[in-house]
């Protein structure tokens, strides 16, 4: 049986076998039967990582440490709250908080601190569920996740992309003017509109001829 640690735009955590391009960490969330408790995050830090790091061989569950969450890519990642970890990823780390800084006109380069801060703002409502925001089709940036047609979906050129646990489905085209449920998180889809480019699944493109 699959491990409940991989995580949906919408930011659910779930068991499924495909592992994705990605992974990440909110902290510990299992307990020593390795299932997952009630909490979804331990703190306000969650990270995108590289599957595979320096060659080392991880147990994604090991007791009392930290929950191994892994992602179809980082478009996946980044709705669901995550940003590049300044460790394993610290190339896309330092594009993430360059274009952030201009996308946000800040004075100075935010810490990692800030920017989980903002970003759990607006990843979580009181309820503990994800926040999500209405927003216009045609002023989203490539790499933003949407919810269309009840399902999360990929925005990609004038085009959404269903989204899978496997991959992207083929793309339908929407109405520039069209209204949509914006699941990525506002000042990640501002960084994103300022150049920031995420790690996209290959169907993405495959889909997309």
């Amino acid at each position: 049986m699959p491990l409940q640690n991989r995580v949906m735009p919408t930011g659910e955590i779930v068991a499924d076998p495909a592992r994705g391009l990605l992974m990440g960490n909110r902290g510990c969330l299992h307990g020593p039967d390795r299932r997952l408790g009630i909490a979804r995050w331990r703190s306000k830090l969650w990270i995108c990582c590289v599957l595979d790091f320096k060659g080392v061989q991880r147990d994604p569950m090991p007791p009392g440490r930290w929950t191994a969450l892994f992602f179809l890519d980082e478009a996946t990642a980044l709705a669901a709250g995550h940003r590049p970890c300044a460790y394993c990823r610290r190339t896309a780390y330092d594009a993430f908080v360059k274009t952030w800084q201009h996308a946000h006109r800040l004075p100075a380069r935010p810490r990692a601190t800030e920017l989980d801060a903002v970003l759990h703002e607006q990843r979580v409502g009181r309820n503990r569920q994800q926040r999500t925001w209405v927003a216009t089709f045609g002023r989203l940036p490539d790499g933003a996740m949407v919810r269309y047609g009840g399902r999360p979906a990929l925005v990609l050129g004038e085009c959404v992309l269903g989204w899978t646990f496997q991959g992207y489905e083929r793309p339908v085209a929407l109405d520039r003017s069209a209204t949509v449920e914006l699941l990525t998180p506002p000042a990640t889809v501002a960084t994103l509109a300022h150049g920031y480019q995420p790690v996209l699944h290959p169907s993405a493109y495959e889909t997309a001829r």
